[in-house]
């Protein structure tokens, strides 16, 4: 462990700052909001980004989708009656969209609100490997350039911090040396990445397939199978990691002047023992449910 860096002095360091959080209702993401909340109390405020048409729905985004999950049971145990109070008073709802440029908020908001923030943690982001490459794009690509664009406007920032994968560098076995992508860089020897051409394949593709008056299912084909065969052309196992990738390399190239760091965790299960063990949610629970039932059928046959 790095000298200074236990797990006091990190809380510590989110005393009375205000972070923008995007990913938020995500699995990864409410865990982190549960988390700083519970570990430091006096963190300034949360704002979460919150894909909603407006205030009140981001609000109800929030209260189903993040701090009434059962991952916040501790924390309501520890506020008891105030914790409704407690919610109202750290996390604040922005109605927004990585997708967007600035996210879509109005110069207004974007000066009142970018003079607060001291971190971002940028999770947002489409995890299906087989999602369809316009979407994974928009959301793993120009989302992370979106995030990083407006990182700059904040005069405040101390730290961008961007969650991509650990499988963004391919499958390789062995040691794995933690190095940034440089624009153009690929895990095909032979090959070039350029984004702006990746984007303009994408839109080119939708464009034909409109005008040959293609279903949204066959779009939706479409758009998932050349996902893939991009991937696959530049070394990368499939779409998500792929877009990831080119994330980091936007990053990397557009940075400058932007204190940031990249984390790459690798497969996410669930809680060791943080608030509570065990506690996992999606398609995972739903496994795990599966297998506890079989192994109770198993064990009284």
């Amino acid at each position: 462990m790095i000298a200074g860096m236990d797990a006091d002095s990190v809380a510590g360091y989110f005393r009375s700052k205000s972070i923008l959080i995007t990913g938020s209702t995500g699995f990864l993401g409410k865990v982190l909001v549960e988390k700083i909340l519970r570990v430091q109390p006096d963190v300034k405020k949360l704002f979460l980004l919150i894909r909603a048409p407006d205030v009140e729905s981001a609000k109800l985004r929030i209260q189903t989708e993040v701090t009434g999950r059962e991952i916040f049971r501790v924390l309501k145990e520890n506020h008891g009656v105030g914790f409704d109070n407690f919610i109202e008073e750290k996390i604040c709802p922005l109605v927004g969209n990585i997708m967007k440029e600035n996210f879509g908020l109005d110069n207004s908001q974007l000066k009142e609100f970018s003079k607060d923030i001291d971190i971002i943690i940028s999770g947002a982001a489409t995890t299906n490997f087989f999602e369809r490459y316009d979407v994974a794009f928009d959301t793993n690509v120009l989302g992370a350039k979106h995030v990083c664009t407006f990182a700059k406007k904040c005069p405040k920032l101390k730290m961008l911090l961007h969650v991509s994968t650990a499988y963004v560098a391919g499958e390789k076995e062995g040691l794995i040396l933690e190095k940034p992508f440089l624009m153009g860089e690929t895990l095909r020897v032979g090959t070039y990445l350029d984004i702006e051409s990746e984007l303009n394949l994408i839109n080119k593709t939708k464009r034909e397939l409109i005008a040959n008056c293609s279903t949204d299912k066959v779009v939706r084909k479409a758009m998932k199978e050349l996902g893939l065969k991009r991937a696959r052309h530049f070394g990368w196992a499939n779409t998500y990691v792929f877009t990831k990738a080119m994330g980091e390399m936007l990053l990397e190239h557009l940075h400058e002047g932007c204190p940031m760091v990249i984390v790459r965790p690798s497969i996410i299960t669930s809680t060791l023992k943080d608030p509570f063990p065990g506690w996992m949610e999606g398609i995972r629970s739903q496994k795990l449910n599966i297998c506890l039932l079989l192994t109770k059928v198993y064990n009284h046959m």
